[in-house]
């Protein structure tokens, strides 16, 4: 294991145990350099600009669409106990998932958590 990884582990696997925080207007987005720290925690999700929306991204694969559909219901629960919802677009065998936060237009702490979070569903 590289030594660096265990910072990036321990990031992870906190980002994994905390709670999003209600996120209100007027709240800045993350800045470069908290990207920076908690991109790490997340690799595999891309940070995508969209009408000029900065969001995380991932797809997800599945055998089928059964399966891509029980993910999708797992992440709605997920969504639901943590009050902070993603866009979804479910397909067959694939679910692609976008975080960001509506009310400040764009990357918020929360969406890391949550990203961390939909990670930990496919285990």
């Amino acid at each position: 294991m590289r030594p660096w990884s265990l910072g990036v582990i321990r990031v992870s696997s906190e980002l994994v145990r905390a709670k999003c925080v209600p996120c209100r207007g007027g709240e800045p987005t993350v800045s470069e350099a908290e990207i920076a720290q908690l991109r790490p925690a997340v690799p595999q999700w891309s940070i995508v600009e969209k009408d000029g929306v900065k969001r995380l991204e991932k797809v997800f694969k599945f055998k089928d669409f059964a399966g891509a559909l029980a993910f999708t219901v797992k992440l709605g629960e997920l969504a639901e106990s943590e009050g902070h919802h993603p866009a979804i677009l479910t397909e067959w065998g694939r679910v692609t998932v976008s975080w960001w936060t509506h009310v400040i237009r764009g990357l918020h702490r929360n969406d890391f958590i949550m990203a961390a979070k939909t990670d930990s569903l496919v285990g």
